[in-house]
């Protein structure tokens, strides 16, 4: 570091933070450690009493710790993100839609293992909402070598996007109920209307629902009358378990679909069923969609919903995380399950 008159420091890197306090009011930081002044600043930093300042050259080669944090995120980031201005030398990134977090956690950690290099994220794989923060970068000292950063750079490169948002899309949703105390009316249909809030939720709409009782025949006219009128996702509810009444998985298959699972690795969500007719994927949802906050739908329908072709290898996978603690109060996404 070397000294200079205030007067001359713009454009220079201040080496320690500049205090201001108001008596009464306000003790803080002005300007802090690495900040670059500014023609604007002068006049504040000489009532501030400060004269003379201690700053860093940056010798050829060397770059100061915001524009190293620009350039890892803008190699790192995809579609969905945005980068927020360097504060203290970190770079936030925020999404700009509701979607599904991607991140390429080799990559990333290929970036975590360069030194004095920083870059974190939420877990891949959840649901994330407009202007929510993802992810954050930094180097560590206030100054680094571009060439460093340049290691980064192509490290984004082989993994890009390092970190995405898949934005949901907006389908029809087919409803199919089973049960036949709910088709004859004996019990009120409970189940539906959180199923259907969940959808909307992500941003589809159910477009029609049919109830059926556990029969077969019924189950297979209404998954295909439903897609035959436009619906480009099928969720059938109810008839999951393996009672002598519990004919959806039959119906299911029998339809003609390719079964991608029957049974997940998820608690609670273990008689879960996935399938496609065509290109359009039916999932079989287990009654404990109704009655849990956080389950086997919320792990693996916001994946479908972004266009992700889930398969049976990424259901297996799903069985490290796969059991909810059942909180006492959920604040899922913000835990563990399904990371």
């Amino acid at each position: 570091m070397k000294t200079i008159p205030t007067e001359n420091a713009a454009g220079m890197v201040l080496g320690h933070d500049i205090t201001r306090i108001v008596a009464g009011d306000f003790k803080g930081p002005a300007f802090r450690k690495g900040h670059v002044v500014q023609d604007e600043d002068i006049p504040m930093l000489l009532d501030l009493g400060k004269e003379q300042l201690y700053v860093l050259e940056l010798e050829q080669g060397l770059l100061h710790e915001n524009e190293a944090a620009k350039r890892i995120a803008s190699a790192a980031v995809g579609k969905g993100l945005v980068l927020t201005e360097p504060v203290e030398g970190k770079i936030n990134l925020k999404a700009t839609c509701q979607g599904l977090l991607k991140v390429d956690v080799q990559g990333l950690t290929r970036i975590n293992t360069q030194e004095n290099i920083m870059f974190a994220t939420l877990h891949t794989n959840q649901e994330v909402h407009g202007d929510q923060n993802c992810g954050g970068t930094r180097i560590i000292p206030l100054v680094i070598a571009e060439e460093r950063i340049r290691e980064v750079e192509a490290i984004c490169g082989q993994h890009f996007p390092v970190i995405e948002i898949k934005p949901f899309t907006a389908c029809r949703v087919g409803l199919v109920t089973t049960g036949s105390e709910v088709y004859h009316g004996r019990i009120k249909d409970q189940f539906s209307p959180i199923v259907q809030a969940k959808f909307e939720s992500l941003g589809s709409t159910v477009m029609r629902q049919i109830t059926v009782s556990d029969d077969q025949e019924l189950t297979v006219q209404a998954i295909t009358d439903l897609i035959r009128e436009g619906a480009d996702f099928i969720a059938v509810t109810g008839g999951m378990s393996v009672d002598p009444d519990d004919r959806t998985p039959a119906a299911i298959r029998a339809t003609g679909a390719r079964v991608v699972t029957y049974g997940a690795p998820i608690l609670p969500g273990a008689m879960f069923m996935l399938a496609y007719l065509g290109d359009v994927p039916i999932v079989g949802l287990p009654g404990c969609v109704m009655y849990f906050r956080a389950s086997v739908f919320d792990l693996i329908v916001p994946r479908l919903l972004a266009g992700e072709s889930v398969t049976r290898e990424d259901i297996a996978s799903m069985g490290h995380g796969g059991l909810c603690a059942s909180c006492p109060d959920c604040r899922y996404p913000v835990c563990p399950f399904g990371k």
